[in-house]
């Protein structure tokens, strides 16, 4: 196998191998289509339709990494090709755009005629991290942002910007509206260089992570608000794929730890814990967001000090008791608007649930059912599994299915 992937709904996955591509249904699971005309690196489709994204596998004899695909499964036709001068990393799509992304460029095409777009110089993205909002109306692209790389002034004038090429990657991330053509924020998302990024289905939620892998952030799009901060454990771990559920009440991640770690957006956060984060804003210092209460407004806006003078004038009060009631509020209204380095002390939120992975050392992408309440994994070694989550409970989620996806379909696991 040498590519999989879940389509924008999940609910179908499809696979690469050196023969060719297979399209697999999820619920129930079963192949639907299969096509031996060489090797494939990358097959994406469009949501269920018979459009399909096909490019060739490097390293493979008799095909290209350089070349776009785009197939029609139902007519069995080829809809157009295109070529490229590097290999193409990763493809996205939705209903109406088409990102092809190479190490250094993204290219945005209008998916009705074809028509090239738009292209980006971006900086060296090797592991092709980019999310396209499956939502057409609201078609967002995030990539990461470069950060120029310091010149001698004798050497480059002020006036000539750096070369994206020549600039160091950054926790940072660049959305860009894919309607207007233009980039709309600016996400200060972390101090390393990020590892993965998701956007949910209606294009409203992005999840970041960064080549630490320990916090994953979840920002408002396109408003590029701090919504949650979770905690997906204290070793650093490479982030493999992060997947929001249909309704973006629930975000899967996957690592290469070996485990799958769910996290509930909004309301009890099963083992963990509020973070205080979850009103916070982008922008530390600003003071514009709502705050549950009214003691704790007076305190942010007049400073601790006068927090308790005006309390001494109204009567007078305990000093001790206020002091900790004004700390309750502080972390659980407005974490998120002090200093960077301080709400970072409070620990985000833990998983809801979680589940291990039958083998280790496999690389997985994972993603949450939109019918049923089930946990989908789909392993580097060509399996498919399915686990049941308790959506009021969390804790560990139970293995109830086993497929292999490179062979006719047979189930070959416990049912």
């Amino acid at each position: 196998m040498l590519f999989a992937n879940f389509n924008q709904d999940f609910t179908c996955i499809s696979v690469g191998t050196k023969k060719g591509y297979s399209i697999t249904n999820c619920d129930p699971f079963g192949r639907v289509y299969t096509m031996n005309d060489g090797a494939r690196g990358i097959v994406e489709m469009l949501f269920c339709t018979s459009l399909i994204a096909l490019v060739g596998a490097a390293d493979q004899p008799s095909s290209s990494p350089r070349k776009l695909q785009i197939v029609n499964t139902k007519r069995q036709s080829m809809i157009c090709e295109l070529l490229f001068p590097s290999s193409i990393l990763a493809v996205k799509l939705n209903r109406k755009t088409l990102v092809i992304v190479l190490e250094n460029e993204i290219y945005i095409y209008d998916i009705s005629n074809m028509r090239l777009q738009h292209v980006i110089e971006t900086t060296p993205n090797p592991e092709a991290i980019v999310a396209l909002s499956p939502s057409a109306e609201n078609s967002y692209l995030a990539y990461p942002s470069p950060l120029p790389a310091p010149t001698p002034l004798s050497s480059q004038p002020p006036s000539q910007p750096a070369s994206a090429n020549q600039s160091t990657p950054t926790g940072d991330v660049l959305l860009f509206s894919t309607k207007t053509l233009t980039v709309t924020q600016l996400i200060r998302a972390h101090k390393a260089p990020l590892s993965a990024l998701a956007l949910n289905s209606t294009g409203t939620l992005l999840a970041t992570s960064s080549e630490k892998g320990t916090v994953i952030r979840v920002w408002s799009v396109p408003g590029a608000e701090k919504l949650f901060q979770f905690r997906r454990g204290t070793r650093e771990a490479r982030i493999y794929s992060m997947n929001f559920n249909i309704v973006s009440t629930l975000l899967a991640v996957s690592s290469a730890h070996d485990t799958v770690h769910i996290f509930k957006l909004g309301g009890s956060q099963g083992g963990g814990r509020p973070s205080g984060n979850g009103a916070s804003r982008s922008d530390d210092a600003s003071l514009s967001g709502s705050i549950d209460s009214r003691e704790g407004a007076g305190a942010m806006e007049g400073g601790y000090d006068a927090f308790i003078d005006g309390k001494k004038k109204n009567g007078g009060v305990s000093l001790r008791r206020k002091s900790l009631h004004l700390t309750k509020n502080l972390t659980s209204s407005v974490g998120g608007y002090l200093p960077n380095t301080l709400t970072e002390m409070w620990e985000p939120s833990r998983d809801f649930a979680y589940l291990k992975l039958p083998t280790s050392g496999a690389r997985c992408i994972v993603a949450l059912s939109g019918t049923m309440p089930q946990v989908m994994v789909v392993s580097s070694e060509g399996y498919f599994y399915s686990y049941n989550i308790d959506l009021e409970n969390g804790g560990e989620c139970q293995l109830m299915k086993q497929y292999s996806l490179l062979d006719s379909g047979d189930e070959s696991g416990n049912d």
